[in-house]
């Protein structure tokens, strides 16, 4: 895995998490605004927004940089629209990553000992 796809892996793994978690405050200010004087959905929704945003900008990077087919492609975008779903691409992507590492190595030694 070269740099720049890893890059575009990691960033994507940074955002997934504070998406995810941007989500759920956004669903806790919904049911605050309904049941109390309480409204911060204004400003929840604009910092969830954001975060899709650079998700779903940061998730066609990575798509590009990688080549993941297009059902590794779609189940990291439907991740996205899930209340929970960024914690579980966040794992996923990490998973990814350390087997690149992994992979990375052997080839290493491989040549190495050739």
């Amino acid at each position: 895995m070269d740099i720049k796809t890893a890059t575009a892996l990691r960033r994507l793994r940074l955002v997934s998490a504070p998406e995810a978690v941007s989500f759920l405050l956004l669903l806790v200010c919904s049911v605050l605004k309904r049941t109390t004087d309480f409204n911060a959905v204004p400003t929840m929704g604009l910092i969830h927004g954001v975060l899709f945003i650079l998700y779903v900008i940061f998730w066609a990077d990575a798509w590009n940089r990688t080549k993941w087919s297009k059902k590794t492609a779609a189940i990291y975008f439907v991740l996205s629209v899930l209340p929970t779903g960024g914690f579980f691409a966040d794992r996923k992507l990490k998973r990814e990553a350390e087997n690149a590492v992994i992979a990375a190595r052997a080839r290493r030694e491989g040549k190495v000992n050739a």
